[in-house]
């Protein structure tokens, strides 16, 4: 077993994954788990795993072979497709699971997306992690995919998927895991934007409190459950940690839409030389935890907010909290030939668009933050072709949180244009 390639470990890893789809066909917990790792980037935790500890031949490897074998795994596959077989050592058991965990490395750290939560956590300094997002009009969905562009196959990753409700007042983008759930109810459910009624403000609201505890946790949130639900054991939350405002152009004078983003979950301490950005390191619920009978989502029964949207759009800081961090859009030339706003998007964006944009740091003087950090994009957004936009950002946005500004652009903004 020592000497056995890197190869046959994997084949063995995958026909182990493929016994977990077999045992998972039994049961609606278990059907649950299935719709999870098809759609979104992979599972923090292993189902069933009482049932797998004993199946497993791997269960009992010794932890020092257990620990080079992951290593040698998780060096070699490091793109997506193949970088799923680092799934699958942490869904063997919890020893497995527990190595794996400590050797996959932050997006921060290694550039690299691989459990939920790496959507949730700051992207690399240096080069950014390059993304796309489809829009389907008639289903008013926007599905962000990890890759360059479209691949011919489909096959490329889906990382995060929102669904745009129009409202009265206001208009919500509800943001899941999946792409064929976005029930607020549903434990794939990683946050929301809403918008105001003019489209100029929205509100950035996230399912689990920010890292740090910057916004505190007891004010200001909406709390969501099943209305059948008397005392659910881990009721969902709201917590509002960015808001993206939009100047009004009431006027029509010419040129592109001028946003500022305020980043209230992220110290403006953290694009500071030496500062750190908050990093959560798991999601608010274990996988045993949403596959309960409790969390199961059979029906989807109306969701109960307890506070009014206005609320929603004024976050509160804790006392003795940090500035938070601020984002602007990055100022295009006028380019006299073309006639036309330009910016530098070096070839990720190729189609004139009111919608293209890049955030650079919002910074005065007194935040001591270098002229190449103030320099750096940190969030660009462009189209490619028909419904097709790239994005791409880095530390120290996630990728929901950058999704989440990107999405403000597909409302209606009849003031701002």
């Amino acid at each position: 077993m020592i000497q056995m390639s890197l190869k046959g470990i994997m084949r063995e890893l995958k026909e182990l994954k493929d016994g977990i789809g077999n045992m998972s066909k039994r049961g609606d917990q278990s059907k649950l788990w299935r719709s999870r790792t098809r759609s979104h980037v992979a599972p923090d935790e292993a189902p069933l795993e009482s049932q797998l500890s004993e199946q497993s031949p791997w269960a009992n490897l010794p932890p020092e072979l257990l620990l080079d074998i992951i290593q040698r795994v998780e060096e070699s596959e490091t793109a997506w497709p193949a970088r799923a077989v680092v799934v699958f050592c942490a869904a063997v058991c919890r020893s497995w699971r527990e190595i794996t965990k400590e050797i996959v490395k932050t997006p921060e750290q290694c550039g690299r997306l691989t459990f939920p939560i790496s959507l949730k956590q700051p992207g690399p300094r240096e080069s950014p992690i390059q993304c796309y997002i489809r829009r389907d009009r008639t289903s008013s969905t926007y599905l962000l995919f990890y890759g360059l562009v479209p691949s011919e196959g489909e096959s490329d990753k889906l990382l995060l998927a929102a669904r745009k409700v129009r409202r009265a007042t206001c208009t919500d983008f509800v943001i899941s895991l999946v792409a064929d759930d976005f029930s607020r109810a549903s434990n794939t459910y990683v946050g929301k934007l809403r918008s105001n009624f003019l489209g100029t403000k929205f509100t950035v609201c996230d399912s689990q409190p920010p890292c740090g505890s910057m916004i505190q946790s007891a004010a200001r949130l909406s709390r969501r459950f099943h209305s059948k639900q008397v005392s659910p054991r881990l009721p969902a939350c709201n917590y509002s940690i960015g808001t993206v405002t939009y100047e009004l152009n009431l006027l029509r004078t010419r040129g592109p839409r001028r946003m500022h983003c305020i980043l209230h979950s992220i110290p403006v301490s953290a694009i500071q030389e030496g500062g750190t950005a908050p990093t959560p390191s798991a999601l608010p619920q274990s996988l045993d935890e949403q596959l309960s009978p409790l969390h199961s989502s059979k029906g989807k029964e109306p969701i109960v907010d307890t506070i009014s949207p206005s609320i929603l759009a004024t976050p509160v800081f804790s006392p003795g909290s940090r500035e938070p961090l601020a984002l602007k859009n990055k100022a295009p030339r006028w380019h006299e030939q073309l006639q036309c706003w330009c910016l530098n998007f070096k070839g990720r964006v190729t189609v004139a668009s009111v919608k293209n944009f890049q955030l650079v740091a919002a910074v005065e003087p007194s935040h001591n933050v270098s002229p190449e950090e103030q320099e750096k994009v940190i969030l660009q957004f462009g189209k490619i072709g028909k419904d097709i936009f790239t994005m791409d950002y880095r530390y120290p946005l996630s990728a929901f949180q950058a999704f989440a500004i990107s999405l403000s652009c597909f409302d209606t903004k009849p003031a701002c244009e």
